[in-house]
This record gives structure tokens, C-alpha cells and sequence, in this order.
């Protein structure tokens, strides 16, 4: 016979506490973080997808397509189908002489623009960055101003001061002054970008002597800019016919994707639009490398 004792007033004695993991609380913290960033981020990465993205893969998928007719015979007939052309679109584009004419003048109009209006634009930086203005917002207002009034407006603007006709300063000036001939049209659209542009980078400028960078954006972004050359010419070609509608490359591809300069259509037009983007990508990396070079010096 086994006999049990019980024991009164014994207590067992409690398991340890093991302590928690820091390494673990902080990994779980940094993975939560880093869900948050993400899911904060997707607007953005939807928007970039959609808006950036999607158009540039169309306008290369387009850019070895071209349209042609559907039906046979000797006159064609039958709807315009998407063909696959392979680099011909390409090839077309860059053995066009009004593409590289226009391109010229681009180059000759950035030579003439982009020095004058960023000398103007550090030259009010400089300026609002010293001691003697004493009301440093109310000008800097009033030099952004001109950025604020849309391009085609501006452009407008200045085509009704530069119509003889209409213009209220023309008639004060020697006879014979007409800043839309051949010979001065890229200095009128030179001084209609440089009103406009001169105080959106006199703010750049500004933050720069503030804060004190290392590179000038203010040139690259007016390198880019000069190769989209559209809102000016368009306008003032209207009513001046001689330019063509090809005076600019940005010209040149728009009125190709509107049908007004064969070969027509989406694929040529994409086929240009990717060989100004390859320029301008390369003007960019120069303009990058020489800086590097300039700040390592």
C-alpha cells in the first residue's frame, strides 16, 4: 500500500522569463516600415507606370510600325492598317534633311537664347540675393510672373507686338524694322522664351547661391527645353507661311503624326520623337560629365 503525503503551503517555483529578441523586434519594426514606405509610394508608382512609362513603350512599339493601305491594286484603297516596317521608320528620320535643318536652327537659336537669358536670370539671383532690395518678394514675384502666363498665350502676346499692323511700339522704331523676316525671326522667339523663362531660373539661381549645390540645373533644363522648341514657331508661323511646317524638329514631328508631312503617321512621328529624346539624352550626359569634370577640378 503507497501512501501519499500531500504537502501544504509548498509553492512551485515560477518558469523564467525569456527575454524578447531585440534583434527580432527590430527587424519585424523595419519590415513594417519598410510596408508603409510602399504602400505610401503606390499612388505615385501607379501614376509613373501609367503617365511615363505606358507612353514611352507605345511610342516605341509604334516607332517600327507605319501605316499603310489594307486593299492591293495599283491605287492602293481599303482602310490604313498598322505594318511592321522594322527600322525603317528610323532611317527615314535621320536621312531627312528638315529634320537636321530644323534641328540646326535649334542649336543656333539655343546659342543665341539660353547664354543672354541665364546671365539675366544670375544677374536678378545675384541681386535679389544682396543687401540692396529690400523687398526681395515682391520681386521675386514680379520676375516669375511671365512663367505663370501659358506658353501659347505668351506666344500670342508677342505675335500681336511683332505685327506691324498692330503693334503699339513698331512705328517708334527705323522704318523698316520687322522681327519676323527671315533673318530675325530665332532673335524674336529667342526674346519671347528668354520674357518668359528668365525669372523661373532667376529662382533656381536663387535657391543655388542660397543653398549652395553644386550643379546648375538651371542650363540643363534649358538645353531640353530648346529642343522641344514648339509653342513660338507655331504660333508665329501662322502668320508667316515661309517658315514651313518644319522649322523645328517639334514642328516637324507634330505636323507628321497630324498627317501634314509625309511619310505621315504615328510610327515616323515616334520614330523622331526617340531621336530627339537620344539628343537630348546625349547633350545631357555631356553637360553631366562636364560638370563632374569642372567640380573635381
Amino acid at each position: 500500500m503507497v501512501t501519499v503525503t500531500e504537502t501544504r503551503g509548498a509553492t512551485s517555483a515560477p518558469a523564467p522569463r525569456i527575454p524578447a529578441d531585440p534583434t527580432r523586434r527590430r527587424r519585424f519594426g523595419t519590415r513594417r516600415e519598410g510596408l508603409t514606405g510602399w504602400l505610401f509610394m503606390t499612388p505615385f508608382a501607379v501614376l509613373f507606370v501609367l503617365v511615363f512609362l505606358v507612353p514611352i513603350i507605345v511610342s516605341i512599339r509604334s516607332s517600327f510600325f507605319a501605316q499603310v493601305p489594307a486593299g492591293g491594286g495599283l491605287y492602293g484603297g481599303g482602310e490604313l492598317v498598322d505594318t511592321f516596317v522594322g527600322l525603317e521608320n528610323f532611317v527615314t528620320a535621320a536621312t531627312n534633311g528638315a529634320f537636321w535643318t530644323g534641328m540646326g536652327r535649334v542649336v543656333l537659336y539655343a546659342a543665341l537664347q539660353i547664354p543672354v537669358m541665364i546671365l539675366l536670370a544670375l544677374g536678378l539671383a545675384l541681386l535679389l540675393d544682396s543687401f540692396i532690395v529690400r523687398r526681395p518678394t515682391l520681386f521675386r514675384l514680379s520676375f516669375f510672373l511671365p512663367y505663370a502666363v501659358p506658353g501659347i498665350i505668351a506666344a500670342m502676346m508677342w505675335l500681336y507686338l511683332y505685327t506691324p499692323e498692330v503693334s503699339p511700339f513698331l512705328p517708334f522704331l527705323p522704318e523698316g524694322t520687322d522681327f519676323m523676316a527671315p533673318g530675325t525671326i530665332l532673335f524674336s522667339m529667342a526674346n519671347m522664351t528668354t520674357w518668359t523663362y528668365t525669372g523661373y531660373n532667376m529662382l533656381i539661381f536663387l535657391s543655388a547661391l542660397q543653398a549652395v549645390p553644386r550643379d546648375l540645373y538651371a542650363v540643363l533644363l534649358s538645353i531640353i527645353g530648346t529642343i522641344q522648341l514648339f509653342n513660338e514657331p507655331v504660333v508665329l508661323q501662322a502668320a508667316n507661311s515661309w517658315m514651313g511646317k518644319d522649322f523645328t524638329p517639334m514642328m516637324l514631328t507634330y505636323n507628321t503624326m497630324m498627317g501634314e508631312i509625309s511619310p505621315s503617321g504615328s510610327g515616323p512621328a515616334s520614330a523622331y520623337s526617340l531621336l530627339m529624346a537620344l539628343i537630348a539624352g546625349v547633350l545631357a550626359i555631356v553637360y553631366a560629365l562636364l560638370q563632374r569634370r569642372k567640380g573635381d577640378a
